[in-house]
């Protein structure tokens, strides 16, 4: 073969670098370092500025953090936050019921019932409880002053408020639940209370858990709106010794700090009741 016709062969083509090889370069993002790092530099400020500030009196915080009366308000804050939860939810849950029934009388008691107790602040549902006795003096031939003591009155209203809003969580899980299994349940000559505690409501919890939880840590925080009807909580029972020791910022962060643990442990119970009633989805992951 001549050289002219070796000229005229084509080169090879050059065989591109394999994919595996090539080196990939994470885009720098240096606005969302910077940003954080600033964010780390003031929550150091704010830390350090807490814990060297002696007006927060330290140890007078933890003088008292386990003392008698704090941890008697702590028990009473918790014990009423579980009576309000349980007896909001069961009369919610009613209320919800009620609501999705055929019955237009009961869908109306529901409604009007969620959309009072909404509307009115719970202090002022608290109040007008405490002052019952001005409207009903005598209930059953009883003085309602003393049917009524402050820790039931706080039962009474925060339950009636909680149950307002708990109609609506539970409504809000039960029309979240697929229509087929409503009616493949039908289909099985299930009763109505049956399909709705075996069939509707575990599948319903999903959608329900978040939301209650959040139910919960708020109920464990109003709670100490029940000060004002001299309810001993948490609240209460640090208000009584800073009016006497006129420690009023430690005492303050005594509560804050109670608050604080409890809400923090409410936290990782939700997470995992949510794991649980997510199984086999992808939140469950």
């Amino acid at each position: 073969m001549s050289s002219d016709t070796l000229a005229k062969v084509p080169a090879a083509p050059e065989i591109p670098e394999r994919a595996d090889t090539l080196r990939i370069v994470p885009h720098r993002r240096l606005g969302q370092w910077t940003a954080a790092v600033a964010v780390l530099v003031l929550l150091g400020f704010a830390v350090n500025s807490v814990l060297r500030n002696e007006a927060f009196q330290w140890n007078v915080v933890a003088d008292y953090f386990t003392s008698d009366s704090v941890l008697r308000g702590l028990w009473l804050t918790l014990w009423l936050t579980a009576v309000v939860m349980v007896l909001g939810f069961a009369l919610g849950t009613l209320l919800a019921v009620f609501r999705l029934s055929a019955n237009p009388v009961l869908r109306a008691v529901s409604w009007a019932y969620v959309w009072l107790f909404r509307s009115i602040p719970i202090l002022v549902q608290l109040l007008l409880w405490f002052n019952i006795g001005a409207l009903y003096p005598h209930v059953f031939g009883v003085r309602t002053v003393d049917l009524l003591s402050p820790v039931a009155v706080a039962i009474v209203g925060l339950t009636l408020h909680e149950a307002a809003y708990a109609a609506e969580v539970v409504r809000g899980g039960i029309l979240s639940v697929d229509r087929g299994q409503i009616e493949a349940a039908q289909a099985l000559g299930l009763s109505r209370w049956r399909r709705l505690w075996r069939i509707v409501l575990p599948q319903a919890m999903r959608s329900i858990v978040p939301p209650a939880g959040n139910m919960l840590i708020g109920t464990l925080k109003g709670t100490s709106i029940v000060s004002v009807i001299a309810v001993s909580d948490l609240l209460f029972s640090v208000q009584l010794v800073y009016h006497r020791t006129y420690q009023v910022i430690p005492l303050l962060m005594v509560a804050t700090l109670w608050y604080t643990v409890v809400t923090s442990v409410l936290g990782v119970g939700q997470y995992y009741v949510e794991r649980h009633y997510a199984r086999g989805t992808e939140a469950a992951r």
